[in-house]
C-alpha cells in the first residue's frame, strides 16, 4: 500500500473553495477543469483537497453537518443552467466575484438558488438510482435536513422529541417529503458534478487525496442518527469532549467540542461504523487522509460542558483493533496518516501496524537539532512530506518569523541556491527528500505571506477558510517553475 500505485511523485494542496469562480466560491466548474489541465502540464501526479462536506457555523469543512454529504456550494451554476435549471439571468443575479469566500452571501442566496434549480428538475431513472442505492444514509441526511429547517436551523438537542429521537423521526418522515427529496436532489447534483470531474483527473493521471476529519459534529446527521456510537447523555449532549490540552502555544489548550466515540460500543459491532465511513470515502477519493491519526491510539477527553481545555484526560483508543478489521473488509485502501503533534512509541507503532505512511512537515524540522521532519532523518520512502499545511502560516511568513538559532539551523539543514528564497529553497528540499510524495500548498508556490495567502488559524473560529486562488494564477512562469524544481528532483508525472 505504501507507494499508491506510484513512486517518487508529488501534488499540490488546494482547497476547492479556493477555486476562481464568478459566484463567490470555488466550483466543479469550468476553472477546476482549468486546474486539473495545471497540474497535468505542471507534472504533478496529486491534488489534495480538504473535506468536500457541507459546512455549518464557523465555515470550517472539518465540523460538518454530515460527514457523508457533500458541500452544497461546490454545485456549479453554470452546469445547472445549461442543463436548463437555471437561467442566464439568475445566473447574472448571483455572480459575486469576491476576492475571498462570503459564507454569509452564500448561505442568504445560494439555497434560493438551488431550490429554483429544483423546482425544474424533472426526476428520471439515473436520479432514483442514486437515491437508491445511497439510501442507506441519504434518507436520514435529507431528513435530517429537512428538520433543521423546519426548527430554524436550531441544534438537534432542541427539537422535539419526536423529532430528536431518530426512529420516531422517521416515523413522521412522510411529512417532510417534499422538502427531503430537494435535499436528495442537492446531493445528486454535487455528486454527478464531482464524478465527472474526479474522472477527468484521472484521465490526466492526477489523483485526488481526500480528506476526513477523525471527529463527527456533534449537531450532525451523523451524531443524530446513530447517537449510541458516541459517548452522550440521556438528552443528547455529550459527557465528554475533543480537543488539545494547554501548551507552550495555547494557555488554555484547544476546545475542539466533537463527542467521543463509544469505542466499546464499536468494538462489540466489529467497527462497521468505522468501515463504513472509511468505504464512502473511496468511492469519492483515490486516496485518503485521515486527520488526526494520533487519536485512534490515544485521545484527550475533556469533561462537557467545559470552556477551556484544562481539566481533560488522556484516553487509550483502540487503534490497533479497529484498523485490523478495516484492513480484513478494505484490504486495498490508500491512506496517508495525519500524524502530527505527540506522536508516542505507541503512536509510531500504530502507524507501523497499518504500513500507512505519515506526515513530515518541514516547518516543523529546524527547531531542534536531528529533528525527525527533516529529509536525512526518514527512515524509508514511506512518508508524504509537505512543505506547510492549511492550518499553518503560509512559508514566506513562516521564514520572516524565524529566530536566529533557527534561522541558523535552517542554513545548515537545507540547500539554497543563490538568489533564491526562503520558501522556493523549502520546496526543492521537500521535492529532492526520499518521501514517497511531495505535497506542496499552491500558497507556496506563489510565495503568498499571511495576509494574502493563510487559509486556516487554528483556535480561532472566525475569518477561517476563505482564502482564493487568484484569476490569473496559472501563468507561464508559475507553470515553469513548479516544472522545473519537478523535473530537478525526478518527480515529474510523464
Amino acid at each position: 500500500m505504501k507507494n499508491f500505485g506510484f513512486t517518487h511523485k508529488s501534488g499540490i494542496l488546494m482547497a476547492v473553495s479556493s477555486l476562481p469562480s464568478e459566484y463567490g466560491i470555488g466550483s466543479f466548474g469550468k476553472e477546476a477543469y482549468a486546474f486539473v489541465d495545471f497540474l497535468a502540464q505542471t507534472g504533478q501526479t496529486c491534488w489534495q483537497v480538504l473535506p468536500l462536506n457541507p459546512t455549518s457555523y464557523g465555515d470550517s469543512p472539518y465540523q460538518s453537518p454530515a460527514s457523508r454529504a457533500g458541500n452544497p456550494y461546490f454545485i456549479d451554476l453554470p452546469t445547472l443552467a445549461q442543463q436548463g435549471l437555471l437561467t442566464q439571468q439568475e445566473l447574472e443575479e448571483n455572480r459575486h466575484d469576491t476576492a475571498r469566500v462570503d459564507y454569509g452571501w452564500l448561505f442568504e442566496t445560494r439555497y434560493p438558488l438551488l431550490r429554483k434549480a429544483f423546482s425544474r428538475f424533472v426526476p428520471d431513472d439515473t436520479f432514483r438510482a442514486f437515491c437508491e442505492k445511497e439510501a442507506q444514509w441519504l434518507f436520514d441526511y435529507a431528513l435530517f435536513m429537512a428538520l433543521k429547517v423546519h426548527y430554524g436551523h436550531r441544534p438537534w438537542t432542541t427539537w422535539a422529541d419526536e423529532h430528536k429521537n431518530i426512529v420516531a423521526a422517521r416515523a413522521c418522515a412522510e411529512q417532510f417529503r417534499e422538502e427531503m427529496d430537494f435535499w436528495c436532489w442537492v446531493q445528486y447534483a454535487f455528486r454527478t458534478q464531482w464524478d465527472a470531474l474526479h474522472t477527468y483527473a484521472r484521465e490526466k493521471g492526477i489523483g485526488v487525496i481526500g480528506d476526513m476529519p477523525i471527529y463527527a459534529a456533534h449537531d450532525s446527521a451523523d451524531v443524530w442518527r446513530a447517537r449510541e456510537q458516541f459517548l452522550l447523555d440521556e438528552n443528547g449532549q455529550p459527557t465528554v469532549v475533543a480537543g488539545f490540552p494547554p501548551d507552550g502555544l495555547s494557555a488554555d489548550g484547544q476546545l475542539w467540542g466533537n463527542p467521543i466515540y463509544n469505542w466499546e460500543r464499536m468494538k462489540k459491532e466489529n467497527f462497521s461504523w468505522w468501515i463504513d465511513r472509511i468505504s464512502a470515502s473511496f468511492e469519492l477519493y483515490d486516496i485518503l487522509r485521515i486527520d488526526h491519526f494520533i487519536g485512534f491510539e490515544n485521545y484527550y477527553a475533556i469533561p462537557w460542558p467545559s470552556k477551556t481545555a484544562h481539566g481533560g484526560t488522556w484516553c487509550k483508543a483502540p487503534g490497533t483493533e479497529l484498523f485490523t478489521e478495516v484492513k480484513k473488509a478494505l484490504p486495498d485502501i490508500k491512506i496517508i496518516a495525519e500524524d502530527l503533534g505527540i506522536v508516542t512509541d505507541e503512536v509510531r507503532k500504530l502507524l507501523a501496524f497499518t504500513g500507512f505512511p505519515g506526515m513530515k512537515m518541514l516547518h516543523f524540522a529546524f527547531y531542534e537539532d536531528d529533528s525527525d521532519n527533516l529529509p536525512r532523518r526518514y527512515n524509508s520512502d514511506n512518508w508524504v512530506v509537505y512543505t506547510s499545511s492549511h492550518d499553518s502560516d503560509c512559508t514566506v511568513s513562516w521564514g520572516r518569523g524565524l529566530n536566529k538559532e533557527t534561522l541558523a539551523r535552517f542554513r545548515r539543514e537545507c540547500p539554497r541556491k543563490r538568489g533564491q528564497s526562503i520558501t522556493g529553497a523549502l520546496i526543492a528540499f521537500a521535492m529532492g527528500s526520499r518521501a514517497n510524495l511531495a505535497m506542496v500548498p499552491i500558497q507556496d508556490y506563489l510565495e503568498l505571506d499571511n495576509e494574502n495567502g493563510r487559509m486556516n488559524i487554528p483556535s480561532t473560529s472566525q475569518g477561517n477558510w476563505s482564502w482564493r486562488l487568484p484569476g490569473d494564477y496559472a501563468t507561464t512562469a508559475l507553470k515553469r517553475k513548479i516544472t522545473r524544481v519537478t523535473r530537478e528532483n525526478n518527480r515529474f508525472a510523464e
